[in-house]
């Protein structure tokens, strides 16, 4: 049975952590477990594998975190989404996960399906991520429980003081920590963190970094991440860029010092959105002049 993600953590101060997405083909399949096998060195605390958008590769996230729990010593997070789901199929998924050895969830209420503006849950299924969490901490308590949470404000989520009363929820229904979604300016997680703090939530907050590799992946970006501020620092930077070869320096540039800050200001973690490739951690990590983050603890 792999390790509880509270003791991950509390073992790895601070974490590192991956997160890839499943491959729909055997070239993509390739392409990933080449990534692992790069980036393993670096010791992450534990990796994460997400959906597609509106549930639609949730036979593939299972089919691969099964597959990287039996075929490496990677501790696996597995995205899990209410979309299109009823409660006795996500109670299937769990009991599969836990029969598999894998005991961490990161659970989230998904965006709406193709086609629809607003999430619409199915029969006999859940709102609201807070309602999966009590689930999950209700019907199978051994397992470990992420929330996601919006440094920039939840795009679906007008009243910012709603928005922490919501995330507070889910911790109270059990919720063992908190990854954010990506943030380009630190000066908006400081503020969340400090928001959270108020509010009460005293669980783990990881802070998720995914660095620009081109310009036109900061369109691809802005659609994964609604609502998402790119600074104009950051923005005038790459209007110098000559090419994407040096827009992809940019990005590496801007993603490490958010990372050196974040280490400097004593986040509990760090959560990197690798697109499956393993280039940019590298380099993040070598700008950084360390082996892995397991160094950073005898510091």
């Amino acid at each position: 049975m792999a390790e509880h993600i509270s003791n991950i953590l509390k073992s790895h101060n601070p974490s590192i952590s991956f997160e890839f997405f499943p491959p729909k083909s055997q070239e993509a399949s390739d392409s990933l477990f080449q990534t692992i096998s790069e980036l393993m060195p670096l010791k992450p605390a534990y990796v994460s594998v997400t959906y597609g958008a509106g549930g639609t590769t949730s036979d593939l996230t299972r089919d691969l975190v099964i597959k990287l729990q039996k075929e490496t010593s990677l501790s696996i997070v597995s995205h899990l989404t209410c979309v299109g789901h009823t409660k006795e199929e996500i109670k299937s998924f769990l009991k599969l996960y836990q029969e598999s050895g894998i005991r961490n969830i990161l659970a989230l209420r998904g965006d709406p399906p193709h086609g629809q503006k607003e999430f619409i849950p199915i029969e006999n299924g859940f709102l609201y991520a807070s309602e999966l969490v009590g689930f999950i901490k209700k019907e199978f308590p051994e397992m470990g429980i992420g929330v996601a949470g919006f440094p920039e404000g939840h795009p679906l989520t007008a009243n910012r003081l709603f928005e922490i009363e919501y995330l507070k929820k889910k911790v109270d229904q059990g919720a063992d920590y908190i990854c954010t979604q990506l943030f380009f300016d630190n000066r908006d997680f400081y503020d969340f963190r400090e928001r959270c703090e108020l509010a009460g939530i005293k669980v783990p907050i990881i802070a998720g970094i995914m660095p620009i590799t081109s310009r036109k992946s900061i369109n691809r970006m802005a659609e994964l991440a609604l609502g998402s501020r790119f600074p104009a620092k950051l923005l005038k930077n790459l209007s110098r860029a000559v090419d994407d070869s040096y827009a992809e320096n940019v990005g590496i540039h801007w993603a490490t010092e958010q990372v050196r800050d974040l280490l400097d200001q004593n986040v509990a973690g760090i959560h990197m959105y690798t697109l499956n490739k393993s280039k940019a951690t590298l380099k993040i990590y070598h700008a950084l002049g360390i082996e892995s983050f397991s160094n950073l603890e005898t510091i």
